[in-house]
């Protein structure tokens, strides 16, 4: 009998993953399954339905490598998860920036520490339950949008490599969530109605504001709401708080709408203005990385995304010096924020992806 394919997936306790070690299981691979030990010791880690990382999640992805019949590790990634995703969030905020701490997670941890301890115990492969497919055309490995446009995630995994690619998984690519829900069902998971989690894992409120300022107390201090000639509007309670494109929440009132149009971290001033001054076509990525080929070399058209929930619109993207990348819109596109990422397309392939450095 043949050696069947060792592939290790990344266990959430979530429907998705759920599903995905199931299926390939059911394609004949050895599957191993792992949760991602990250969550770090303290109060905050407390249980709730949904989460990636709390002590439940746990619990649930045993128990579905055990309905399986798959072997079940827990595997520490706390101290990178730290360094990789949870001190960089922090810091970004602290610069005025918005990172996308999931963007990260997966660059650094999932697809290329996971991968590497998967490959230290002599697996072929890791897998996970995200959406999105890979395909091979021309000896070359490509990420492709999964065939359930509401889900797919391609836009969180532009960082992959092509060694990276050539030894990742992901079937639930294939499927739609309903369709994954069902065969979960099907196939006995108590998990199959779990709800999928939206917040940030390592933030079970969803107040960012409130988790940086009690990670660095001394740097999140109040100062002026400005506008885009510095006249004083009022005060903000520290930079942390805001990102670009809000208007809610801002605790003042001015008579007339306002956005939050830029911060600036170094005279601690968050700059307010009219819902105009945040529609920009122009930006700068950095940290740049291309799936279909290795540089660019020309401008070239693709549909770029600025955000997770947003929406592809044509741009041309253009090479600068250091590796950097010009994207320019065909038309404005709301709210660009920095530390965000900007993410390539053309039709259901990504060519690539980086963080937005600052606008033009």
């Amino acid at each position: 009998m043949e050696n069947k394919k060792k592939v290790v997936i990344g266990m959430s306790g979530g429907v998705d993953s759920s599903v995905a070690a199931y299926l390939l299981k059911e394609q004949g691979y050895d599957v191993i399954g792992v949760t991602m030990q990250i969550w770090q010791e303290d109060k905050d880690y407390t249980e709730r339905e949904g989460g990636c990382c709390s002590l439940s999640a746990v619990d649930d992805a045993r128990r579905v490598a055990n309905k399986i019949g798959i072997p079940f590790y827990v595997m520490n990634f706390r101290d990178s998860f730290k360094e990789k995703v949870i001190d960089y969030f922090v810091q970004e905020y602290i610069d005025g920036k918005t990172p996308n701490p999931c963007i990260a997670c997966n660059k650094h941890l999932k697809f290329d520490e996971l991968l590497r301890k998967a490959r230290g115990i002599g697996a072929d492969y890791v897998a996970t339950g995200h959406y999105a497919k890979i395909e091979e055309k021309d000896g070359r490995y490509l990420l492709i949008r999964s065939d359930d446009d509401r889900k797919d995630q391609t836009y969180a995994l532009y960082n992959f490599t092509q060694d990276q690619l050539a030894h990742t998984l992901m079937p639930c690519g294939e499927y739609t969530k309903d369709r994954i829900r069902e065969i979960a069902k099907e196939i006995g998971l108590s998990v199959y109605n779990k709800k999928d989690s939206e917040e940030i894992c390592f933030i079970p409120d969803n107040d960012h504001g409130r988790y940086i300022k009690e990670a660095r107390p001394l740097e999140v201090v109040p100062g002026n709401f400005v506008d885009k000639n510095g006249n004083v509007l009022g005060q903000h309670k520290g930079i942390v708080y805001y990102t670009i494109g809000q208007r809610k929440g801002l605790g003042i009132a001015l008579g007339r709408p306002v956005f939050v149009t830029d911060i600036n971290p170094m005279t601690n001033e968050v700059v307010l203005g009219p819902e105009t001054d945040i529609f920009k076509t122009d930006l700068v990525a950095k940290d740049v990385n291309f799936i279909p080929f290795n540089k660019l070399e020309g401008e070239i058209t693709v549909e770029a995304k600025v955000r997770y929930s947003g929406r592809a619109a044509e741009a041309v993207i253009s090479p600068m010096e250091n590796g950097r990348v010009k994207v320019s819109f065909k038309e404005k596109q709301r709210a660009i924020t920095k530390g965000q990422s900007v993410v390539f397309y053309q039709g259901n392939m990504v060519v690539g992806g980086g963080i937005i450095e600052g606008l033009i």
